[in-house]
């Protein structure tokens, strides 16, 4: 016997219009929510009358507990009334967006209006009693449709539904077997003014799209280091010198597919992949990864006459690879005018619909390093901008054939029954995350008197 009740899930799921009212409401557990419990939500959220500022998107309110995702000018509401996981409420509330997307292509008001009947059925699929159930579109798709309207006709249970195997349906055949792994990578980083790294971690995805017949086994091997090392230890053996280069990933997050009973004891990734294309995995590299681009700002105000900065960018990646779609943004005063600008590499223009300098690179190869110099004009009438100054220089980049992590595919061995040959295609890209380079430190804001500016001195690249 349990000391503690078992937490239950959802006790009903609504979907609310811009001005409070329901358009669809199913309860999972007894009869429908009192009307003053709906207007509790529609109160503090919609009409925001209680509070001020925004409204979280889970927050309790007398007996009941409400989770609630805005699409546009709809409401997908939850309600409990009991201690639930918050996070997989939430999550059901996003597949369930994405499932109408797929179905209706758009979700406003009036195409809920017009499909209320099947989107009850898919409530009813997709949850029950409370718990989430099928939230494979495909899946749904077998059995629920957007037929004639209300014609009863017979329709077969999909074997996905009753089966061990509820994301695949049976019957899957396709002209050329092919699956594709994209490993996608964001390096996020924050570094100060004088280029010191205050925060570096690598968050990445693994995007499948699987294009196989029948009902493949699927396994796949990464260079993970729990891994490695216990084949290193089977095998006599320690130290890199005798394998590749392994990486240690943190909050792993797996496809459903995987069976993860398998994947705890022996770290082995083993699956019977979806239709199409999904996200198999997430991850998250913790270690200190050096950051592929270093800069350096230098800002000098002269006050009511002009704002000067100094923007440095160097790459730190070998010589032979390539970034593509580089872009420096940097901030300035929304009070500012007549721009002016140039760079020793890249392209260089005011965006006054974003107050900032925009430095754009087609591409910028590895060991480079550009120096920008530019000035913004300022009113003689000092305005308060602190702001600005408290902003950061945002970097955007995409760089193929390349991961921060260093992780890798070492293998997917695909084994069918009926013993076809299947190719996999495997393609890496790292990319920007939460990039930024701040520059609310004193040191890079000078005040300037009656001397020359930056732009009139001659800088020494190194000392930046």
């Amino acid at each position: 016997q349990f000391s503690h009740p078992i937490p239950t899930m959802a006790t009903s799921i609504l979907i609310l219009n811009q001005r409070g009212k329901t358009l669809i409401q199913r309860a999972y557990r007894g009869s429908l929510l009192a009307s003053s419990a709906v207007d509790v939500f529609v109160r503090r959220v919609i009409q925001n009358v209680d509070d001020v500022e925004e409204i979280p998107p889970i927050f309790q309110a007398g007996a009941y507990n409400y989770f609630y995702i805005r699409q546009k000018d709809i409401y997908f509401v939850a309600v409990s009334v009991s201690n639930v996981n918050a996070l997989l409420i939430m999550k059901f509330l996003d597949v369930l967006i994405g499932v109408l997307k797929e179905y209706f292509l758009s979700v406003e008001e009036e195409s809920i209006k017009d499909n209320f009947v099947l989107i009850y059925e898919l409530l009813d699929e997709m949850m029950d009693n409370g718990y989430p159930q099928y939230t494979e579109t495909k899946i749904l798709k077998q059995y629920i449709n957007q037929a004639e309207a209300h014609q009863i006709a017979p329709a077969t249970i999909p074997e996905a539904v009753t089966g061990v195997t509820s994301h695949r349906p049976q019957g899957i055949v396709h002209k050329k077997n092919e699956v594709f792994l994209d490993v996608i990578e964001k390096g996020n980083v924050i570094m100060e003014a004088d280029g010191k790294v205050i925060q570096s971690d690598v968050s990445g995805s693994i995007m499948m799209r699987s294009a196989l017949s029948g009902m493949p086994e699927l396994k796949l091997g990464l260079n993970d280091k729990v891994l490695l090392n216990k084949i290193r230890e089977a095998k006599g053996r320690s130290g890199r010198k005798h394998g590749p280069r392994s990486v240690e990933m943190d909050d792993v997050r797996f496809h459903p597919c995987v069976r993860m009973g398998r994947f705890e004891s022996n770290r082995t990734i083993s699956f019977i992949p979806p239709d199409g294309e999904f996200q198999f995995m997430e991850y998250r590299v913790d270690s200190t990864v050096p950051p592929l681009f270093h800069i350096k700002c230098q800002i000098e105000e002269f006050p009511g006459s002009r704002i000067e900065y100094l923007i440095k960018i160097r790459s730190r990646f070998r010589k032979k690879s390539t970034a593509n779609k580089v872009t420096v943004t940097v901030p300035v005063p929304e009070d500012g005018d007549t721009p002016s600008c140039k760079a020793s590499g890249g392209k260089v223009k005011y965006s006054p619909e974003e107050n900032a300098l925009k430095w754009t690179f087609g591409n910028f190869s590895g060991q480079k390093q550009y120096i920008m110099r530019g000035h913004i004009g300022m009113p003689s009438i000092k305005a308060e901008r602190d702001n600005t100054m408290s902003k950061a220089i945002d970097v955007a980049f995409e760089m193929p054939y390349f991961t921060l992590s260093g992780i890798k595919v070492r293998y997917l061995k695909i084994t069918e029954k009926s013993g076809y040959k299947a190719l996999p295609w495997v393609r890496y890209i790292t990319r920007n995350g939460h990039y930024q380079v701040r520059m609310n430190k004193g040191w890079n804001i000078k005040r300037g008197g009656n001397r020359a500016g930056l732009s009139d001195q001659k800088v020494d690249i190194s000392s930046l």
